[in-house]
């Protein structure tokens, strides 16, 4: 469990996430997270990372479950700092970070994959954030880069899924495949960036990360305060109570 770092020839680093069931990482899992990140885009022998992950889904956002155990809002604040850390280590890699993704990727995984260079997805995969459902708020900056403006409203107020077909429609998803080919397919696409030169790459990570209109950092610690109020009214904890039960139904 947690995050294993493979190093592969040419400069190629793999990270798997593996949480079972579902990859809804505690507390832990997210900074643990971030630190392969940051210990893997620090050695210069690295010329590109691959984020995967184990089992049926890439990624489904918390560990509601954490929350809930907590009568406090001190797991919420170190798993809202948690995830900022993880995105924030995505996007500032200093060399590019390949998603791929299978299976359901919500809540935390759009920020994750939406702070990422380039996105390879099984044929089976879907994105979206169910967090209005779940008395929270927050990806919203990152669900903006993989789906046009209002698309994402519709989105985020229904929490309705989007395919990965549609999202290479739209340009965000470079590769669908065969789930089995996933790996296969992100590697490929590692190689041929890997083969660049490495000094001209990080140059290129960093200048494409300037010219971003959106500040990606700032613009989601700016939706962490909301969700971080709506805990505050109590309505979170209904809401994650009221998950729960459904769960166990």
């Amino acid at each position: 469990m947690g995050t294993q770092i493979e190093r592969r020839d040419g400069g190629i680093v793999v990270l798997t996430v593996d949480h079972p069931p579902v990859n809804a990482l505690p507390v832990r899992g997210w900074f643990d997270l971030a630190e392969a990140l940051r210990d893997s885009g620090a050695d210069p022998q690295t010329r590109v990372v691959v984020l995967r992950a184990e089992g049926r889904g890439f990624n489904a956002g918390v560990d509601i479950k954490e929350l809930a155990a907590d009568p406090g809002h001190d797991k919420l604040v170190a798993v809202n700092n948690g995830c900022y850390e993880a995105f924030k280590a995505v996007y500032e890699c200093p060399v590019p970070v390949i998603s791929a993704v299978q299976g359901f990727c919500v809540g935390g995984g759009i920020g994750l994959v939406g702070n990422s260079d380039v996105i390879v997805a099984g044929d089976d995969a879907t994105f979206g954030l169910p967090e209005v459902d779940r008395g929270a708020l927050g990806a919203a900056t990152h669900l903006s880069r993989l789906v046009p403006q209002h698309m994402m409203r519709a989105m985020f107020y229904t929490g309705q899924t989007a395919t990965a077909q549609q999202l290479a429609e739209f340009g965000s998803v470079h590769r669908v495949v065969a789930r089995e080919g996933l790996l296969d397919a992100a590697l490929e696409v590692a190689a041929d960036i890997a083969a660049k030169n490495p000094l001209v790459i990080r140059k290129a990570k960093a200048a494409l990360n300037g010219i971003d209109p959106v500040d990606v950092n700032r613009s989601y610690r700016f939706e962490q305060g909301f969700t971080f109020e709506l805990n505050l009214t109590g309505v979170s904890d209904e809401i994650r109570a009221e998950f729960g039960r459904e769960k166990e139904a």
